[in-house]
């Protein structure tokens, strides 16, 4: 059965502008309505908007650049001419800020929802259904149901005789599920501020090396903040990782070590960034994108470059030797299926991590002990955790 969405984006916010508009994330309020939506893999996604000032359709050709078709229309009967009439619409309320999960549920059952919330003084902003429970802002309904309030709808508004008619009908009710998170429904832009916050913090998700967890946090942070609201594709920022490493490793090749532990430098948080600005967009980068399984070779081959550096500017073979052998240790260790708690894998070794370790070492000039150190750090990080999978092996 397929799945379309339907947005309504014709409601004023308190400064006479479209509630649509609102500032979320660096994005606006329907663009982040249009990713959930999207997330959950309906199509087409349809906003149904009375006009069509210029920030919307800014906000539409951003959707559009991220590979989500978006169109509007003006009125019922243009909506429900986009719809399959046996097919489900995922229903969106002017002004709704729900969370991915909710909409993940109601639109997972397959069948027509709505979301409710308790009819109290936290929620009388919401639409009420009955004495008990309010309208949450998001529901799934019938195609056919949204052709025939088409045809008879006159000059009553859409959402709400939508809603109406569904309650009506006796479609399903789903109490929220404090769980999911609580949706939001707003008319200036101050009522967004935990939300964003809450979005902010949760697109950092665990990090698993001690560099990305407690030295490059606030850069991820400021640099999420400053992106977010630009027209910047995370997989652009995975590539540019990309292209400094390989840079770093002609860099070494080349005899110019001190400028190629900058650019790994530089490299370190991008793939981090990326990755929540993905998050925040609400498409998450695959983990077979080329660009992204290509960091951890380019950063080996890295390795082996400053190894034939260290041994032409006269450390010998065994500075070379040294590489490869941390090279080698690091792989087998990545191939192990980690077995360590979270709080014990930070300190294995990592491409961030031997970046970071790299820096000291860089400015003493210490790059034969830098290998020997990298050489131990991998192959102790191997055998340990060779240990503990035995260990659980063996229980």
């Amino acid at each position: 059965m397929t799945l379309g969405a339907l947005i309504a984006a014709y409601q004023e916010d308190d400064e006479g502008g479209l509630r649509a508009l609102l500032p979320l994330a660096g994005q606006t309020l329907v663009e982040y309505q249009a990713r959930c939506a999207a997330a959950v893999e309906a199509s087409p996604i349809v906003v149904l908007v009375e006009r069509i000032p210029p920030q919307l359709h800014e906000a539409l050709e951003r959707l559009r650049g991220d590979g989500i078709s978006v169109v509007t229309v003006g009125d019922a009967q243009e909506a429900a001419s986009r719809f399959e009439p046996t097919g489900t619409i995922l229903l969106l309320g002017d002004g709704v800020v729900p969370t991915p999960d909710l909409v993940a549920q109601i639109t997972s059952a397959g069948e027509p929802l709505i979301a409710t919330v308790p009819d109290d003084d936290v929620h009388d902003q919401f639409e009420r259904i009955d004495a008990q429970s309010r309208w949450a802002g998001v529901a799934a309904i019938d195609g056919h149901l949204l052709s025939s309030t088409a045809a008879m709808l006159g000059d009553w508004d859409l959402q709400s005789t939508l809603l109406r008619r569904a309650v009506q009908d006796g479609v399903e009710r789903v109490a929220l599920d404090p769980s999911m998170g609580a949706p939001l429904l707003v008319d200036r832009a101050e009522q967004l501020g935990h939300f964003e916050t809450a979005l902010l913090s949760a697109s950092r998700g665990s990090r698993r090396d001690f560099a990305s967890r407690y030295l490059l946090p606030w850069i991820e942070d400021l640099a999420t903040r400053e992106l977010i609201a630009r027209e910047v594709r995370p997989v652009w920022m995975i590539r540019a990782a990309l292209a400094l490493t390989l840079a770093a490793s002609a860099g070494f090749f080349l005899g110019y070590p001190a400028t190629s532990v900058v650019l790994l430098l530089l490299s370190a948080p991008l793939d981090l960034i990326a990755g929540r600005l993905a998050v925040l967009r609400l498409r998450p980068l695959p983990q077979t994108l080329f660009s992204r399984r290509m960091l951890w070779p380019a950063a080996g081959l890295a390795l082996v470059a400053l190894g034939w550096c260290s041994m032409k500017a006269g450390a010998g073979w065994g500075a070379l030797a040294s590489a490869a052998a941390a090279a080698a240790f690091a792989e087998a260790a990545r191939r192990e299926t980690p077995s360590l708690p979270l709080d014990g894998e930070v300190w294995l070794f990592s491409r961030r991590n031997a970046i970071l370790l790299a820096v000291p070492f860089a400015a003493l000039g210490g790059w034969a002990v830098l290998l020997a150190g990298l050489a131990i750090y991998a192959a102790g990080s191997f055998f340990l955790l060779q240990k503990v999978r035995h260990r659980e092996f063996l229980h």
